[in-house]
């Protein structure tokens, strides 16, 4: 079960998100962008001095005429075809790499294309080289996982697919729990399902191995509620719903 250290690291929301965008191809960064190699291992260390033994790989950064984005070129495939764009967390369904870079502090938007990843960051203020160790670690840990690029099978979640009939209190919380809380539980064998959001109260389903694990109630409470509390200040609570077959074997 997600700790309340792991569901607090993630603090950051974005907002509204529009739909995930394709095309054919992007316009190829011209020769006069500096490039620069940087040779990392798969664990980016927080000392330098502390490189251990292991797998390494070469991930190349090129400028782009926005400072604001720059590509990241694992020297590898990314896409077979075409480009794809993700404007937020919430675009990202369908690709394991672009949620893994979403999770990064700073990460705006995510663009894949056929040899090269383009991070584009949310502040002007913040520099580069605060992003570019996260950049390279998730680059790396994601090629190493072996998981695809991006899976067409993957549809995004119903329970926190926007509605007509949100309210801008309610699709805050879907996003939130959408694109970072959900995440993090998942990481852990589990999933917290939205039921609903009514007096303050913030109804949730816990799946997998949440629904038995000893510290659900701490994560619920410490991890969650405080996250959606610190976002949302409608919310007054989360509580937890159970199905009938969940009550009956709890009694036993």
């Amino acid at each position: 079960m997600a700790t309340y250290r792991q569901v607090g690291r993630l603090l950051g929301v974005s907002a509204r998100l529009s739909s995930p965008l394709a095309g054919r191809g992007c316009q190829s960064a011209g020769s006069h962008w500096p490039s620069h190699t940087t040779r990392v291992s798969n664990r980016w260390p927080q000392n330098p001095l502390w490189v251990l033994p292991g797998r390494t790989m070469f991930v190349q950064t090129q400028d782009t005429p926005n400072p604001n984005s720059m590509k990241f070129l694992p020297g590898r495939t990314v896409l077979e075809m075409g480009t794809m764009n993700f404007a937020g967390p919430r675009d990202a369904y369908c690709s394991p790499l672009a949620r893994q870079l979403f999770r990064i502090d700073g990460v705006k938007s995510v663009f894949l294309g056929p040899d090269f990843i383009t991070i584009t960051k949310a502040d002007a203020n913040m520099e580069w080289k605060v992003i570019k160790p996260d950049v390279y670690a998730a680059i790396m840990d994601f090629f190493a996982s072996g998981l695809p690029i991006v899976n067409e099978d993957s549809k995004p979640s119903a329970d926190t697919a926007p509605s007509d009939d949100d309210d801008e209190v309610v699709a805050m919380i879907k996003e939130l729990l959408d694109t970072r809380i959900r995440p993090t539980v998942q990481e852990d064998g589990g999933d917290v399902l939205y039921r609903g959001f009514e007096d303050g109260i913030v109804k949730l389903k816990l799946q997998g191995s949440c629904t038995s694990c000893p510290s659900s109630i701490i994560t619920l409470k410490s991890g969650i509620q405080n996250m959606l509390q610190f976002y949302v200040p409608e919310v007054e609570s989360v509580e937890q719903v159970k199905d009938e077959e969940e009550e009956e074997a709890a009694q036993v």
